[in-house]
C-alpha cells in the first residue's frame, strides 16, 4: 500500500501506517527529518521543484529523477507501506505515487489508478512533467497522461490530506 502526504503530515503518517519506506520528492530535501522507525536505506530523497518546464534557478523533474524513483519503488519489499511525500502532498508526491503504482502493476489500467487517486484525494494534482517522464520510462505510450485528463483537475488548496493507493 502506498500512502501520500505532505511534509507536515509525514511523521504522523509513518507512525499511523507503520510504513517501512519513505520517498521524498521536493526541492529542499535537507529539511526532511526521517522518522526513527524507518531505516536510512529505506528513505530516498529526490530533490526537484514543482515545475512542468525548465526554468532558470529551479530544478525541473528529469529522467534521472524518475529512474531513481522507479528503482527505489521496485526495490521496496511491500511487507509494510510506502509513504510518498512532497512539501504540500498535492503535486510531486501524487505524480510519484501514480508512477509507483503503474510501475508495480504493469498490467493495471492507468485510468483506474488515476481515478482511485482522485477518489482518495479531491485535491490531488499530479505534476504533468513527472507523469510524462514516468509514462515514457514505463513504456505506457501516453496512457498515463491521458489518465490525468480522465482524472480531471484537483480542487484548490494549500496542503493535501494524507491518502492511500491500494496496489491490487
Amino acid at each position: 500500500m502506498i500512502h501520500v502526504c505532505s511534509l507536515a503530515a509525514l511523521p504522523e503518517t509513518v507512525r499511523a501506517t507503520g510504513a517501512s519506506h519513505i520517498l521524498t520528492v521536493m526541492a529542499n530535501v535537507d529539511q526532511v527529518q526521517r522518522p526513527a522507525s524507518v531505516l536510512e536505506a529505506n528513505h530516498l530523497k529526490v530533490s526537484m521543484d514543482d515545475i512542468i518546464e525548465h526554468m532558470d534557478g529551479f530544478v525541473a523533474p528529469s529522467e534521472v529523477h524518475i529512474e531513481q524513483v522507479l528503482t527505489f519503488v521496485r526495490g521496496w519489499d511491500r511487507r509494510a507501506p510506502l509513504v510518498v511525500h512532497c512539501y504540500a502532498g498535492i503535486s510531486r508526491s501524487t505524480a510519484s505515487a501514480f508512477a509507483a503504482a503503474c510501475a508495480l502493476n504493469p498490467h493495471r489500467d492507468e485510468t483506474s489508478i488515476a481515478r482511485q487517486i482522485r477518489a482518495a484525494s479531491p485535491i490531488a494534482q499530479p505534476n504533468r512533467l513527472i507523469v510524462s517522464l514516468a509514462d515514457k520510462a514505463l513504456g505506457r505510450q501516453g496512457r498515463m497522461l491521458r489518465a490525468l485528463e480522465a482524472m480531471g483537475p484537483g480542487a484548490m488548496t494549500v496542503e493535501g490530506r494524507p491518502f492511500r493507493i491500494d496496489l491490487d
